[in-house]
């Protein structure tokens, strides 16, 4: 019997009372487990008898002793990566721009002044120094508000698609207005509204078709052509004469050169943004079959 385990030799009641001093906590490795699970819990909550020192440090480490159960909540779902509940809607709410913004309803502005622009150029006949007044005024509000509806889209991310789609026409609209009611009064020859105008429709054209290939940047010399062009029809909108009329002549041929020009350089900047295009194609279609 020497050989004999003792639990074996005990016999059953031998196995019973071993069984017994584990649940009693008499059975050395049982009341280490005990005690180690009874540290855990008291590390947990942050307050309970017995607990090992250090176990209630190690869990603030952790981050899991935290207050309520809601606040729990939106720590674990920030440690395993998914978002608290709601996070996405308040993301999308905050990505969404509202289509009534600041900048948008500065392009609406400027879609209503092209009809009420209109009427006051073409009021009693059109030669009246003070409706031409009024006029201007109206003119120079939507070109001020031009300035000011693309770069507060872009700062404070008011961007929408309609905005996208009506900022170009609101432009558009406002200066072909005038230079249309300049050549029906006969104040402006034909000629120079349609190089600015056709100029302006051609390059919007020639941006939708170089699109796939990439997007024309507008240069510094397409602002001047903008601000030139409304500074000078600005000027034949006024009933002006003498010197001021002279010198509006000349602003209006710089006006005219620099839309050729940018014109031109725009075509350019297609033609090589669409063989760049059509050559990272190529590239990428051979690297592919390689």
């Amino acid at each position: 019997m020497t050989g004999v385990p003792a639990s074996a030799a005990g016999g059953p009641s031998g196995a019973r009372r071993a069984a017994a001093g584990a649940a009693s906590g008499k059975v050395p490795g049982a009341s280490m487990g005990r005690s180690a699970a009874r540290s855990a819990e008291g590390g947990a909550s942050g307050a309970a008898p017995g607990a090992l020192p250090g176990a209630a440090s190690g869990a603030g480490d952790s981050g899991a002793a935290v207050g309520d159960g809601s606040e729990s909540a939106v720590v674990d779902a920030q440690d395993d990566g998914r978002p608290a509940r709601g996070g996405k809607l308040a993301a999308a709410a905050v990505n969404q721009a509202s289509v009534w913004n600041v900048a948008n309803l500065l392009t609406m502005l400027r879609l209503i002044l092209v009809p009420a622009f209109v009427a006051l150029m073409l009021a009693d006949g059109g030669y009246d120094p003070a409706w031409r007044a009024f006029a201007w005024a109206a003119f120079a509000i939507a070109m001020i508000t031009d300035l000011f509806d693309g770069h507060l889209a872009r700062t404070y991310n008011l961007v929408t698609d309609f905005g996208k789609i009506a900022d170009p026409i609101a432009d558009k609209a406002i200066m072909g207005a005038a230079l249309i009611c300049l050549s029906a009064l006969g104040d402006l020859p034909w000629w120079v509204t349609g190089v600015i105008l056709g100029r302006e429709l051609g390059i919007t054209l020639l941006r939708f078709l170089v699109i796939r290939y990439g997007v024309i940047p507008a240069s510094r010399g397409g602002k001047l052509k903008t601000l030139t062009q409304g500074v000078a029809v600005g000027m034949y909108v006024l009933a002006l004469t003498g010197w001021l009329a002279t010198l509006r002549f000349w602003v209006m041929a710089a006006a005219v050169v620099l839309t050729v020009v940018t014109g031109l350089d725009y075509v350019k900047q297609a033609i090589v943004l669409r063989r760049q295009g059509i050559a990272e194609r190529k590239a990428a279609l051979e690297e592919k079959e390689a």
